[in-house]
């Protein structure tokens, strides 16, 4: 796949603390925050005992970014390990994965409409 410019959404931090105005995502057990309402754009997960995210993902930063649609399986295949295999991570709204490459922890996001509906304020879980 040729180079493709992408587009930086968020970084994203584990926590162990419970962070104000979390939303829990049922598919990986994770409490997050929405990094639209930081500053900074991040976001803060927090995982439960029994959440099925493991290694360098559940341990590291990620750094998160916006990908063209049609893009997110060749940028999968292009990385160094797939830590997570991409998913909807909010129904219609957008498409997640997960992978190594370069030595950083990387989401790439294909959103499939405007990336303002992430997250809006009442999220309904997919």
């Amino acid at each position: 796949m040729n180079a493709v410019r992408l587009e930086w959404d968020h970084v994203g931090i584990p926590t162990t603390e419970v962070q104000p105005d979390e939303t829990f995502v049922e598919a990986t057990r994770v409490w997050v925050t929405n990094p639209r309402n930081h500053p900074q754009n991040l976001e803060f997960l927090r995982y439960e005992d029994d959440s099925p995210v493991t290694g360098p993902l559940r341990d590291q930063p990620h750094v998160a970014f916006r990908v063209p649609m049609g893009t997110l399986e060749a940028l999968m295949e292009a990385a160094d390990e797939v830590l997570l295999e991409p998913w909807e991570a909010q129904k219609d709204v957008v498409r997640v994965g997960f992978v190594m490459k370069d030595g950083a922890c990387i989401e790439y996001m294909e959103y499939m409409g405007d990336p303002a509906d992430w997250f809006p304020a009442e999220r309904g879980e997919s």
